[in-house]
């Protein structure tokens, strides 16, 4: 494995001398290697080479797991330079790529892969939105170029480096689905709310379907 990570092709007769073993058990040692799933591939004519240096099995993620990971990637990504910066944002491509189509978000395409630089931004405002979804706590939420809501926080999604918060806005008496990387600040409203028919979440998905 050392000799094939270098990124070129190995003739079988080329690792067989280096080795120091016949060529036919150089046949046999790839075929058992690539059989228990090592990263190997074979080319007639050309010879074997390691097609990753890392392979994993396929990892069923929960969608916290799956926002913890990207978290994560995003710290290193806007706290590193260089070749592990680098890493984070390559790796964080692979799970987007990755994604089953229904978990990428909403056909429509509003919600498209953002870079780290927004997931970060976003960071400050995830635990106090969580911690008002469980209150039901109504919150005024000023976003970038001064927009103001006075809203029922309902719902938290991830996206795959994207969070968004579905509210129901009393000053605009309708649903707003809005980004939290684009929060400029939150402040908690006196009162409580309960769930009403035509202000809840199940009305807001109804809508959208």
């Amino acid at each position: 494995m050392a000799l094939l990570q270098d990124g070129t092709c190995h003739r079988a007769e080329d690792l067989a001398a280096v080795s120091g073993v016949s060529v036919r058990t150089i046949y046999r040692d790839m075929e058992l290697m690539m059989a228990n799933g090592l990263p190997i591939s074979g080319t007639p004519g050309e010879g074997y080479r390691a097609a990753a240096r890392v392979t994993l099995p396929p990892i069923h993620l929960t969608e916290r797991e799956h926002e913890a990971l990207h978290m994560g990637l995003a710290a290193i990504a806007a706290s590193m330079e260089g070749p592990l910066a680098a890493a984070a944002e390559t790796l964080a491509q692979k799970l987007d790529d990755a994604l089953p189509d229904s978990a990428a978000g909403p056909a429509d395409g509003l919600y498209a892969t953002y870079p780290f630089a927004d997931t970060a931004t976003g960071f400050a405002h995830l635990a106090s939105l969580r911690t008002a979804l469980r209150a039901r706590q109504r919150l005024r939420i000023r976003v970038a170029g001064d927009a103001q809501y006075d809203v029922r926080p309902l719902k938290l999604s991830y996206w795959g480096r994207l969070w968004t918060v579905i509210c129901y806005c009393d000053t605009r008496e309708d649903f707003v689905d809005l980004r939290v990387d684009q929060i400029a600040d939150i402040s908690i409203l006196p009162g409580l709310f309960v769930e009403e028919p035509g202000k809840d979440l199940a009305t807001y998905q109804r809508s959208k379907r």
